[in-house]
Parts: C-alpha cells; sequence; structure tokens
C-alpha cells in the first residue's frame, strides 16, 4: 500500500501532470472571459443588426397540448451563432497575440560575436574585448547559440 501511495505521489507531482492541470484551469478561466464577450458585448450588437429578433423562441411544436414535444431550432441556430461569434473572437485574440510575438522577434538585439583570444561574447562594434582586452580588428565571428 505504501508503495502504492509513493508511485501515486510521484505521477502526481510529474510536470506534465501539473502542466496539463494548470492548462485545464487557465482554459476554463479563459472560456468565461469569451463567453462573457460573446454573450455581453457581441450579442446585443447582433440583436440591433437583427432588430432585436430572439433566435431562442423558434420551434416546431409536434402535437397538442401543454406537454407536446418541441424541435427548438432556434436554440440551435443560437448555438451556431454563439460558436461562430466566438470562433472569431478567439481568432481575433491570437492574432493580436501573434502581431506582438512577432514585433517582439523583430526587436531582438543584433548577435553578438565571439573574441577569438578568449571565446567570450562581445558586442559586434567593440574594437577591443572586455574580457581579455585583445585589441580586435575587424573579426565578424559570430556567437552561437547553445
Amino acid at each position: 500500500m505504501r508503495k502504492l501511495g509513493r508511485e501515486f505521489k510521484e505521477f502526481i507531482s510529474r510536470g506534465n501532470v501539473m502542466d496539463l492541470a494548470i492548462g485545464v484551469i487557465m482554459g476554463s478561466a479563459f472560456t468565461a472571459i469569451v463567453n462573457s464577450l460573446v454573450k455581453d458585448i457581441f450579442t446585443p450588437l447582433l440583436g440591433l443588426l437583427t432588430g432585436g429578433f430572439d433566435f431562442e423562441a423558434l420551434a416546431i411544436t409536434l402535437g397538442e397540448g401543454e406537454n407536446a414535444a418541441q424541435i427548438a431550432y432556434g436554440a440551435f441556430i443560437s448555438a451556431v451563432i454563439n460558436f461562430l461569434l466566438i470562433s472569431i473572437v478567439v481568432f481575433m485574440l491570437i492574432k493580436t497575440i501573434n502581431r506582438f510575438r512577432r514585433k517582439k522577434e523583430e526587436e531582438a538585439p543584433a548577435p553578438e560575436r565571439l573574441c577569438p583570444y578568449c571565446c567570450q561574447p562581445i558586442a559586434q562594434q567593440a574594437t577591443r574585448c572586455p574580457h581579455c582586452t585583445s585589441v580586435l580588428e575587424g573579426e565578424s565571428v559570430v556567437a552561437q547559440d547553445n
């Protein structure tokens, strides 16, 4: 029994399980934000465009009486519209995030070069190595990523 407990503790403390748990929690929080954006902002705007028409009320009643079955195709239409709105919102968010990432990559500093004597990184414009103080004569050895 103790071995089983130890194995479970090892399993639950692995990075993959924790990353997955964090991803699920963040996904739930993000879902709430996107749903609120669609429900509270975009759906009322769509209501203005359709003249306040409520798709949820559309249904076909099968039979008669109070408990007659209904095909609520309006709820389906509303779900499709919500899906499309959520898709557009997520697309625009990802597009904005990607734009900031690209801008950040473009602003990356120029690669440093290596001193040919001590192999330490130095600035491109340096004429003397700040580490070994060797005089550099226009070498253009670029530092390599490890």
